[in-house]
């Protein structure tokens, strides 16, 4: 059934293990990686429109950094379900920005996602997961996770996921910096870093998976990993003054988020992440900082903002 106006709630994610290949023929680099999406949600409301139009207005702490033309992730997402589908209508999406953008978070990503959901249901396409799922694969290899969410391994370019088992809630305390990283940028970095060496084919290590399936903050912390660490801090060194300073105070982990730059931290408990998220804030290492409990669902209607 179709509805006038639907918003979608979708969350920023995070990679636990980040395990890079060399470059494909196609320029792409092969993952291996363990996707957690957390409660730092970007809410995307679409409105029916009688004509074929597609617009997009961004609002929240980031909205000055997001492109509101053909360009945005979220209208691609709902052009490309418009043209496949041969639907006559358009719609209007209204961004609401928590999670950074080129934070290495899947901002764009996941707006996309939930312009999928949102426009899925809007126009009465009734698509199974699945194939919203192979649409999200084109758009971007974060925006199948986006759906899915919770915790799930990544394979090809980040695309292929498969939910695995995780048990308990970990705490997370993020430390947005000024301005972004462009993910391109910052594979080119690394492979500036590393071309006299082997590249083995990227693996998630079992450590990881045991961690997780322990729920364990402890354990987990000791498996993190991120081989675009290094190039996203030789891009922006000083970003290895704010991970230093999260563990100084008492982060299990301190690491970088997806390609960067912002700065993710492992606390203990939720009352250590408050306290760390407060030194941090004081600490004038980055722009702002956000907590988050993980892992939660991926991109879902919120029941109450369906209207007809």
């Amino acid at each position: 059934m179709s509805a006038h106006q639907v918003t979608v709630r979708s969350p920023a994610k995070i990679n636990l293990g980040l395990s890079v290949g060399p470059p494909r023929p196609d320029g792409f680099h092969p993952l291996a990686t363990v996707y957690q999406a957390v409660a730092l949600y970007d809410d995307v409301t679409a409105t029916l429109r009688d004509d074929a139009e597609i617009t997009v207005e961004v609002l929240g702490d980031f909205a000055a950094d997001v492109p509101t033309d053909s360009s945005n992730l979220a209208v691609r997402a709902a052009r490309t379900l418009q043209t496949e589908y041969d639907v006559e209508e358009g719609v209007d999406l209204t961004i609401r920005k928590t999670i950074p953008v080129a934070g290495g978070m899947a901002g764009g990503s996941t707006d996309a996602a939930a312009t999928l959901v949102a426009c899925n249901r809007l126009w009465g396409l009734g698509l199974a997961q699945p194939e919203l799922e192979r649409i999200a694969a084109d758009l971007g290899s974060d925006v199948p996770f986006c759906l899915v969410g919770h915790t799930a391994l990544g394979r090809g370019r980040g695309e292929l996921v498969t939910e695995v088992m995780s048990r308990g809630t970990f705490h997370w305390v993020f430390a947005i910096a000024e301005g972004g990283l462009s993910t391109p940028a910052v594979y080119q970095e690394l492979d500036r870093l590393r071309p006299l060496r082997r590249v083995e084919p990227p693996e998630v290590h079992p450590e990881l998976l045991t961690a997780l399936l322990s729920g364990s903050a402890a354990a987990l912390a000791v498996a993190l990993s991120n081989d675009m660490q290094a190039a996203a801090l030789s891009l922006r060194p000083e970003l290895a003054d704010t991970l230093q300073f999260g563990l100084d105070q008492g982060a299990l982990a301190a690491m970088i988020s997806g390609s960067g730059p912002t700065c993710l931290f492992l606390a203990g408990d939720s009352r250590r992440a408050v306290d760390l998220a407060v030194e941090l804030a004081e600490s004038g290492l980055c722009r702002m900082v956000r907590q988050a409990e993980g892992p939660v669902p991926g991109a879902r209607i919120l029941p109450s903002s369906v209207s007809r």
